[in-house]
């Protein structure tokens, strides 16, 4: 559903595993709603959990540690590719940028994903098998472009 977020999107943008955010759940420190056995979530719920001080500390560790297990990485048997995007944005275009990677992401077996909207900055962290971090990349531009 359109302006909604799925437990597996919200850990995908997050890092935070779905086990991780059920736990946030059982204690209030997220809320959502459960439909048809789902959860979702709506943007500006997605927005005041991430705006918590100890979430966003989460967060850019979570964000940290894939770029840092990138570089520390020696021993690579295939391409990889790891690419940061800080993009300026309003909080709608945030979660538009949000919506199109999460999106792409249903797509993409061998990549990490991380996202943070913050003071008009979106950060987005891609890692994983340079081809697929390539497609990812080629979709956002491409829709970029057309808007």
């Amino acid at each position: 559903m359109e302006g909604y977020y799925n437990l597996n999107e919200l850990s995908l943008m997050s890092g935070f595993t779905t086990r991780t955010l059920r736990n946030y759940l059982n204690q209030g420190l997220l809320k959502g709603e459960k439909t048809d056995g789902a959860w979702r979530f709506c943007a500006e719920e997605v927005d005041r959990f991430f705006s918590e001080p100890f979430v966003k500390e989460g967060l850019r560790i979570k964000q940290s540690a894939v770029v840092f297990d990138y570089l520390a990485d020696r021993n690579r048997k295939s391409a990889r590719a790891c690419v940061m995007l800080d993009l300026p944005a309003s909080l709608s275009a945030g979660r538009s940028i949000s919506d199109l990677f999460c999106e792409q992401m249903s797509r993409a077996a061998d990549v990490v994903f991380k996202f943070d909207w913050d003071n008009g900055v979106c950060r987005v962290i891609l890692s994983g098998a340079e081809d697929q971090v390539a497609a990812i990349m080629k979709a956002f531009y491409d829709a970029k472009s057309e808007a």
